[in-house]
């Protein structure tokens, strides 16, 4: 009888191997890290379906990106002073469809692309409850759904009151958190995240976190969204008749460039720590790019102000100023969204190999 035993148990050990190892040496391990695939580490969560939705990945990619591009869209109409181009709203000039010419090509095309993000947002928090099992993942679809829908009555309070600035600078402000949040959807929805049951999941273990770096991390990105807002302040403080920025307020320039030095300093200091600690090929390159889109960000700042000075006089912006004030609008949003990815990711990183334990059972054929 022992022996049929003994002979199960080999039997058993053909089909899995089981390996004890340490979390921090498989995260720092960078060949064997990458080749370890999430679906092969089990968790035991009773009742929970941690599968992954190709699909809605997907479909949160494509969210995020038409975001994207409505920011971009929303830095064209400040750009061109095109705001006030159509004065009226919900409609256009009364009509659903006005004659796309001048600013209102850049006012009307803003509206039509939020409605797009809006439509795709609403489909997104549909799929969201019916193929996601983790209620908190489909209460972030609800904040962002809530978001839209907020940005939406901003946008046309803006139009109705003439460009107040603080109406405008909290439209931008929401517009940019709109943006974090489905960039996160876009993370936990992605097979690395899986696993993933509870969001604190990623901290309730802070001791793991200690001496990657995360805190600088962290605190790079809040930094980075904090620069935005005061880059909105900045853009739309001085609006005179319609006009962004006619009036240059100097205590909105001093306080971007301070938040930009700020900015710069824990950006450096985050990816040194993180470079020290972590070995990891994603990571690593996450940093790279964080740190060459803050370069580009800081040169496209520098060219925006450079062409903002010199047509002060000017009655209409210059096509000059228009590239450079929206590209870096446009950078902003892609730095910030690279930050808050590689904050989520170390953070992912380190939990998977916590809450996986020391072992790992990987399946062979």
């Amino acid at each position: 009888m022992g022996e049929a035993a003994a002979a199960a148990g080999c039997g058993k050990q053909d089909d899995a191997r089981i390996f004890a190892l340490s979390p921090d040496s498989l995260v720092d391990n960078d060949t064997f890290a990458g080749t370890i695939s999430p679906s092969l580490i089990k968790q035991e969560r009773p009742g929970v379906d941690t599968s992954y939705h190709r699909g809605l990945h997907y479909f949160a990619l494509i969210t995020t990106c038409a975001t994207f591009l409505l920011i971009i869209a929303g830095a064209l109409v400040t750009s061109n002073d095109a705001g006030l181009s159509v004065p009226d709203w919900p409609l256009s000039h009364g009509q659903l469809m006005p004659e796309m010419s001048g600013g209102v090509f850049y006012e009307h095309g803003h509206r039509m692309v939020a409605a797009s993000v809006g439509l795709l947002t609403i489909i997104l928090n549909v799929w969201l409850w019916k193929a996601e099992s983790r209620l908190w993942v489909r209460r972030l679809g609800q904040i962002a759904l809530a978001a839209v829908i907020v940005q939406g009555i901003l946008g046309g309070m803006t139009v109705l009151f003439f460009l107040p600035a603080p109406i405008s600078v909290v439209h931008a402000s929401l517009a940019q958190l709109f943006f974090c949040v489905l960039v996160t959807l876009s993370v936990v929805t992605s097979p690395l995240c899986s696993n993933l049951v509870r969001p604190r999941d990623l901290w309730e273990k802070s001791e793991s976190l200690k001496g990657s770096g995360m805190g600088l991390v962290a605190a790079s990105a809040a930094a980075i969204y904090f620069q935005l807002i005061l880059g909105a302040v900045l853009r739309h403080s001085g609006t005179v008749d319609g006009s962004k920025g006619a009036v240059l307020v100097t205590w909105t320039l001093v306080a971007h460039i301070s938040g930009a030095v700020l900015v710069t300093t824990l950006a450096l200091l985050a990816s040194v720590a993180v470079c020290r600690k972590s070995a990891h090929r994603d990571i690593l390159r996450l940093v790279y790019l964080k740190i060459s889109l803050l370069l580009l960000q800081l040169a496209l700042g520098f060219s925006a102000y450079l062409v903002r000075v010199g047509a002060a006089h000017q009655v209409q912006p210059t096509t000059t100023g228009v590239f450079f004030a929206t590209s870096h609008v446009a950078v902003g949003a892609l730095l910030l969204a690279v930050a808050l990815i590689l904050a989520l990711k170390l953070a992912i990183q380190k939990q998977t190999w916590q809450t996986s334990g020391s072992v790992l059972e990987l399946q062979t054929v």
